[in-house]
């Protein structure tokens, strides 16, 4: 084995935990939304028409907020050249933090009020979706602070939780524009 490929596995290992911890996320939420007794009690907030609509237009906050995400992501990687300009790191980090704080009540109307669905493939696939947001989500988050990591680390979690959360957009707020109409 070459000393590349032994650096490479020992930063690897720091992997370890944030998977473990995010594997026991995606698995919690799932079991927790497929056992608990859905109530049908939202979160809603005044100025919207219910509690889907809360729903929907957060969830489309949080996925434009992803894309702000993606591209200073690749602004920060330099693949828009290599002046970076020096708030991108902030807005960053800003927008991903505002971005995860929209989806906490999201996922609470799920999990709580509807449960883990399996009506038809799409809530399904949503359901599952979303436990897997949160548990790469918790991956990402806990790798951040751990130096000597691959360099494929960062932006592999990035992705997939940028993934996840578009597809959970898609599969949701995209879902309910074009089948129920825009409405607030």
């Amino acid at each position: 084995m070459s000393e590349q490929t032994r650096r490479t596995r020992v930063s690897a290992a720091g992997l370890y935990v944030p998977l473990l911890l995010g594997a026991v996320v995606t698995v919690t939420l799932g079991v927790y939304g497929s056992v608990h007794t859905p109530t049908g009690i939202a979160v809603n907030v005044a100025g919207f028409s219910g509690p889907q609509t809360v729903k929907v237009w957060l969830a489309s906050g949080a996925a434009l907020l992803a894309l702000v995400q993606l591209v200073s992501a690749f602004a920060m990687w330099g693949k828009f050249g290599s002046r970076v300009p020096s708030w991108i790191g902030t807005l960053h980090r800003w927008s991903g933090r505002f971005a995860f704080l929209l989806t906490v009540p999201v996922a609470v109307h799920c999990l709580y009020a509807l449960g883990f669905a399996t009506y038809d493939t799409r809530t399904l696939v949503h359901s599952l979706l979303g436990c897997f947001f949160f548990g790469a989500f918790t991956v990402k988050m806990l790798s951040l602070p751990k130096r000597g990591l691959p360099g494929w680390t960062l932006p592999l979690l990035g992705g997939a939780v940028f993934t996840l959360l578009i597809g959970l957009w898609l599969t949701s707020s995209f879902w309910y524009f074009t089948t129920i109409g825009v409405r607030f």
